[in-house]
């Protein structure tokens, strides 16, 4: 494949994208991914330009693209990070938060960043709260993503911002997506969009700006940016399901390009179009100790685990 010229200016491109048939330089490059995420933001009715918005930083190549991506446009955006606690993998979360507040220091000096600790929060490292319980990596990886759903969304509604968003992006997407209708589940399909509004309930509204990005792109506009990020991935994700999925779709994508964006937008318009139609939602309520929705009666599964990990420092103690 001979060197490819930017389609802007003619100029040596830094990427080419085969889905798009478009090659750009490192200049319009940055400004494609730019306007395309503000145009994703606007068609989606994700946020508007005087929100709050708090990203979800992990010290990956995603997050703090997103955070740069949305600095740069003029949003009010402050960063939240969560140290999980899991050093396995070399300090796996303490070097990503050294990625975060690097980042931090070089680009968003005059934003906000939240740290929370697990273990100083609630006595608990995420690998320690799973410890307890049998299942192994799936079942830490489950408990991992509830913690960390649970403390977004508090510290969103706490401090009183407008949206929460993450950096989740395309092949992320596509690979739950795919997972999903493999097994054909229908409240998680609900709920796979690329924003759901703050509800009463008590969940705070979230957004995925980055979701029609692939993979590569979001890379390549970290690299390009000097954005400095971890490139391990986490210790615990070896052998998860949705790596595997991930190689079923870039195997259909090396030989279609486009195939991954087109399954996640054909997805994204049939559910507009009502695609379970007469399907209701569990009835949330408020959990009695955080008030967090929940669609289980007495308390959260959150608040379930913790009060475990409660004990499990009482027993510790005596």
């Amino acid at each position: 494949m001979g060197v490819h010229r930017c389609r802007k200016c003619a100029a040596q491109s830094v990427i080419y994208m085969p889905q798009h048939r478009l090659a750009l330089c490192a200049e319009h490059f940055l400004a494609w991914v730019e306007k395309s995420t503000l145009d994703f933001i606007a068609k989606h009715h994700m946020f508007e330009p005087l929100d709050r918005v708090l990203v979800a930083v992990s010290g990956g190549k995603d997050s703090l693209s997103l955070w740069r991506i949305l600095l740069k446009s003029g949003f009010q955006a402050d960063g939240l990070y969560i140290d999980l606690g899991i050093d396995a993998g070399g300090a796996y979360s303490k070097r990503s938060g050294e990625y975060v507040r690097k980042f931090w220091r070089t680009f968003a000096p005059e934003s906000q960043l939240h740290v929370l600790d697990l273990a100083s929060l609630y006595g608990k490292t995420v690998p320690e709260m799973a410890g307890r319980r049998a299942g192994g990596r799936k079942k830490l990886c489950s408990i991992c993503g509830l913690v960390k759903r649970h403390e977004m969304n508090r510290v969103a509604r706490e401090l009183g911002y407008q949206v929460m968003v993450t950096g989740h992006n395309l092949d992320d997407e596509a690979a739950v997506l795919f997972g999903n209708t493999l097994r054909w589940d229908v409240e998680y399909l609900l709920r796979q969009a690329p924003v759901l509004p703050a509800e009463e309930s008590g969940l705070a509204g979230k957004a995925k700006p980055l979701a029609r990005f692939y993979e590569r792109e979001t890379a390549a506009y970290a690299i390009v940016s000097n954005i400095d990020y971890i490139e391990d991935e986490c210790p615990f994700s070896k052998g998860a399901t949705s790596l595997r999925h991930k190689e079923v779709l870039n195997s259909m994508e090396n030989g279609s390009p486009g195939t991954k964006l087109q399954f996640y937008h054909s997805f994204l318009r049939a559910r507009k179009k009502g695609i379970f139609p007469g399907y209701e939602r569990p009835v949330l309520q408020a959990c009695p100790k955080c008030a967090q929705a929940t669609g289980i009666p007495g308390l959260c599964a959150f608040c379930r685990l913790t009060t475990d990990a409660e004990k499990s420092i009482g027993e510790e103690i005596l």
